[in-house]
């Protein structure tokens, strides 16, 4: 069995999809916010539930979809300890195991790139995001890299494997798809041969330009493609224009809005997140999707017509603020004056308070309650 590899040709970008037969779970690894359509169609057309969406390191030239597909699908966030992703329920360590159905992934901690760049090893694969490149390794110049710790990660734990073992890359310029472990070794123009002298004199004089997204992508990768404190800069009194519905507000203005009698706020969240979670009790219940599976509700459009009198504006809510997007969407293609609520209702896609996230309407302080 192979993965499943997909490539975002803007930032060469290798999204691979591995799963299991009999239970159809899947893993998703470094998934791309702008092709998260593409990855849920492929979810569907080979009838795989996603577990885990997973991250080699907090990526410096693109921007993930993972909380984005853990609102769609269920699954969890897993990202290596040591990249200070906040929003990942799984925090990585070395060694650790993931299981999907019958089958397992290991967990690799090969610091170089980033301080917690992680690789994952399922059956003969290896998954080396920017750590090992065909032919090549991840820059060590940014972001906490380090070119002796990139020799160590290199010729003592990837390049240690099974000389049979597969190599998919998290990036490739040239077209190449993957390569094996054994012609990495012999081969690799930046490793092969080296010492580590030589290695470290080679990372060091590359020169190589600053990543044109690592400004906006390191961010919003820390919170697992959300920026969460959104809501604090943006439509505090106004909404903020979006593409495809009238626009993003923040929770505030929400509950004025609802306060005033001018709009309608429709939680899209499933009834089972509605139940363990909280809910704001002057809110209409139509979900998006369900469970089982995050299944598509069939009934929206006409749940979310009847929920709305005439000239009224709807506003919708769900955890973090994916699900609304696409609800809010849909309602303006049915006629209506649809408005996201920035943030969600827990602010943090995990639900993660502990870890001290801030925003979300019931971090806000506005009115909510509990089963």
């Amino acid at each position: 069995m192979t993965p499943i590899q997909l490539f975002d040709p803007n930032s060469s970008t290798y999204t691979y999809i591995i799963y299991d037969t009999p239970s159809r779970e899947a893993i998703i690894i470094d998934p791309v916010d702008e092709l998260i359509s593409r990855d849920l169609a492929v979810l569907q057309e080979h009838g795989l539930r996603l577990v885990y969406a997973l991250e080699t390191h907090a990526h410096a030239d693109h921007i993930t979809s993972a909380a984005q597909l853990a609102e769609h699908t269920g699954a969890k966030l897993a990202a290596p300890a040591g990249c200070g992703i906040t929003t990942a329920a799984l925090q990585l360590e070395h060694g650790e195991i993931l299981t999907f159905g019958s089958e397992s992934l290991a967990c690799l901690h090969t610091p170089g790139h980033t301080a917690g760049s992680m690789c994952f090893v399922w059956r003969q694969h290896v998954f080396t995001g920017d750590t090992l490149l065909i032919n090549g390794c991840g820059r060590t110049d940014f972001q906490s890299g380090s070119p002796e710790d990139m020799y160590e990660s290199l010729t003592k734990i990837l390049l240690a494997l099974p000389d049979e073992t597969l190599v998919w890359p998290g990036h490739d310029y040239q077209g190449r798809t993957h390569s094996t472990i054994g012609w990495e070794k012999h081969e690799n123009q930046r490793i092969a041969g080296k010492t580590r002298a030589e290695f470290v004199a080679i990372m060091n004089n590359l020169n190589l330009p600053k990543p044109k997204r690592i400004d906006e992508a390191v961010p919003a990768n820390l919170t697992s493609g959300l920026r969460h404190d959104a809501g604090q800069h943006q439509g505090e009194q106004v909404p903020q224009s979006a593409a495809g519905y009238a626009g993003d507000i923040a929770p505030h203005l929400a509950w004025r809005w609802l306060q005033e009698g001018t709009a309608v706020l429709v939680d899209v969240r499933t009834d089972a997140e509605r139940e363990w979670v909280g809910f704001v009790p002057e809110a209409k219940a139509v979900a998006w999707k369900q469970w089982p599976g995050m299944a598509m509700n069939p009934d929206f459009d006409e749940q979310v017509k009847a929920a709305v009198p005439a000239g009224h504006k709807v506003m919708f809510l769900c955890r973090s603020g994916v699900r609304s997007i696409a609800a809010a969407k849909r309602a303006t293609e049915l006629g209506l004056e649809a408005y996201n609520i920035l943030e969600g209702f827990e602010g943090d896609p995990d639900g993660n308070a502990h870890r001290g996230r801030k925003g979300g309407w019931r971090r806000h302080g506005l009115p909510w309650r509990q089963n």
